[in-house]
């Protein structure tokens, strides 16, 4: 893949990224959003199709729509109740479905796969809608910001410098340098975003925020990378050219994301 191509991809979704954040209704934030959960859900059943664990595709996409409605609807339909409704579904399926001796070995990795794959992406992911609109657009750059730069100086020191491997089974070509590069990195970043998109909040949550974001992120990004590892693929899928798949595309931000939005819901008030 050129780089003209990986760069042409990364401009596009930096734009369509900006538009979304900037200017989208409500309801037309929450359908990209959730087509984008959607998309990196069946990225993430298809690896486990891989690996024989027999994801459960269509129940899984309606779980987690399920789920999602409990961020657009948070008082009339509450999380709690959207999580019982995706338990009360998924018994209902299994039990109607697995009715036979040759269907029972799966039964235990397919019902485990479906419904971890809804708790990975749509209830982390979700975090993005409350984000938004309870918080604004200029916070969720500040995220971006953290995440996007920090990984950015992680990836130049330690391709320059790193020598000793982080996670070596995971993602080989992280090394502890580099980690280190990308927290300072991100915490360059936080200073950055303090003064041009959160000016009210204090140096030291901005800094403070940033360093846990981005070690947070730095967790996230190996986690996905075991998925792939255990089927033996670079990428969830090649859905956009040079960048891989969507659920390349947010590995960092699906614990990174739900993180930041309790930090700053208790220590940016």
């Amino acid at each position: 893949m050129s780089f003209k191509k990986r760069t042409a991809t990364a401009a596009f979704l930096l734009v369509l990224v900006f538009l979304l954040f900037q200017y989208a209704s409500r309801l037309v934030f929450f359908l990209v959003l959730q087509g984008t959960i959607l998309a990196a859900l069946v990225e993430f059943y298809a690896l486990a199709e891989k690996r024989k664990l027999y994801p459960q595709r269509v129940l899984g996409l309606i779980m987690a729509l399920v789920l999602s409605l409990s961020f657009f609807f948070p008082n009339e339909f509450p999380f709690m109740l959207a999580l019982f409704c995706c338990f009360l579904i998924q018994t209902i399926y299994f039990l109607l479905v697995f009715t036979t001796v040759e269907k029972l070995p799966r039964f235990s990795s397919s019902i485990a796969v479906t419904m971890f794959g809804v708790l990975y992406l749509s209830f982390t992911l979700g975090f993005f809608y409350p984000l938004r609109f309870e918080w604004g657009a200029y916070t969720a750059y500040f995220l971006f910001g953290v995440i996007f730069l920090g990984d950015t100086g992680a990836y130049l020191v330690g391709r320059a410098i790193g020598r000793h491997k982080m996670t070596p089974l995971a993602s080989p070509n992280k090394t502890w340098e580099g980690a280190a590069a990308g927290i300072l990195t991100a915490c360059l970043a936080g200073i950055i975003g303090k003064m041009v998109l959160v000016p009210q909040i204090s140096w030291g949550k901005a800094v403070v925020c940033a360093f846990l974001v981005h070690a947070v992120a730095q967790a996230s990004d190996p986690l996905e990378s075991l998925f792939k590892r255990a089927v033996g693929v670079k990428d969830s899928s090649h859905l956009l050219p040079g960048h891989g798949g969507f659920l390349d595309r947010v590995d960092s931000l699906i614990l990174a994301t739900p993180f930041f939005y309790y930090f700053i819901t208790v220590f940016w008030k």
